[in-house]
């Protein structure tokens, strides 16, 4: 999150300074480019799993709100997020710890 690009023409000479700090900085100039997303969520899901590939979801929640990486507010159910969206991302995340024989909540 070094630079935000906001014109086409301001990406080559972003992306060479930034690799030529990371250059002197680190011995290694290699950078990567990632898309910036301008007011970010972050959404969890709850699960409950019992190794064997059953997997239950709890809903979801809000962490948006942090301070130093710390959450400091939860929101359930997280709030603004289309019914389509919140059944994929439920769907989603059982499919995935299915899959993986999550053991935990």
């Amino acid at each position: 999150s070094k630079f935000v690009k906001e014109q086409e023409n301001d990406l080559e000479p972003m992306f060479t300074q930034a690799s030529n700090e990371a250059l002197n900085a680190f011995g290694d100039g290699r950078c990567f480019v990632e898309k910036y997303v301008v007011s970010p969520r972050h959404v969890e899901v709850q699960c409950l799993g019992d190794g064997t590939g059953n997997v239950v979801h709890l809903w979801d929640r809000d962490c948006s709100v942090q301070r130093r990486h710390q959450k400091v507010i939860e929101t359930a159910p997280a709030q603004g997020v289309e019914e389509s969206t919140r059944q994929a991302i439920l769907n989603d995340a059982c499919r995935l710890l299915q899959g993986a024989k999550y053991l935990n909540a």
